[in-house]
């Protein structure tokens, strides 16, 4: 919920340990979104802001020189999470549970456009 704390913590590897590859594997957080989504669309405004300010924490080591080959989103999809059970959901695509329906979150439309963009899409 830090994104400084990301680049500082990519930044500190680097000066400790050298030029590794390094990959940043699960990054996200949980938010409550809805059990059910009418639609087809799903808003989720508060982990679009996580993703923007965490994608451009990454950038910051980038261009400081740290040797970043991947970044991987925690997560795809809406499960069970061992700490949360299902009270939070952490997916950029959502889950219905009961029906399994599967519905993109505004999250999922962000990512799709930063990836597109090779990082364009995270300036305001």
């Amino acid at each position: 919920m830090y994104p400084q704390g990301l680049t500082d913590t990519l930044l500190w590897v680097k000066k400790r340990y050298g030029d590794l590859p390094l990959y940043v594997t699960e990054n996200g957080a949980a938010f409550f979104d809805p059990p059910t989504v009418e639609g087809d669309q799903l808003e989720d405004p508060l982990r679009v802001a996580y993703l923007r300010e965490h994608l451009r924490a990454v950038r910051a080591a980038l261009e400081q020189g740290v040797d970043l080959r991947g970044y991987f989103l925690w997560s795809l999809l809406d499960n069970f999470e061992w700490a949360l059970g299902y009270s939070k959901r952490f997916g950029i695509v959502h889950v219905d549970f009961e029906t399994q329906r599967r519905t993109p979150k505004a999250s999922a439309r962000f990512y799709s456009r930063v990836i597109a963009s090779n990082g364009a899409a995270l300036e305001p």
